[in-house]
């Protein structure tokens, strides 16, 4: 466990190793949640990607199985024939 002091503005520094630990550096964001038992949970926002990363898993679906190709080709066959 590690204590930060509060400054008279109302803010703390969090130590490095911390935000190693989130995986942040500078400009990224972080989370602050505010639990009912009064703690306080951290965590590293999800980062915006830029230019082609943006797009990589923006169609991902964990609770469904990834298409095949043959799937695919199929629904494009479909396509051009008019079927779908």
């Amino acid at each position: 466990m590690q204590t930060l002091t509060v400054t008279a503005k109302g803010q703390i520094t969090v130590k490095k190793e911390v935000l190693k630990h989130l995986g942040v550096k500078p400009g990224d964001k972080i989370l602050l949640d505010l639990a009912p038992d009064g703690n306080v949970v951290l965590k590293a926002a999800p980062q915006k990607r830029h230019g082609i990363e943006a797009i990589f898993g923006i169609l991902h679906d964990p609770d469904q199985a990834p298409v095949t190709i043959e799937e695919m080709n199929k629904v494009i066959a479909d396509a051009w024939a008019g079927r779908r």
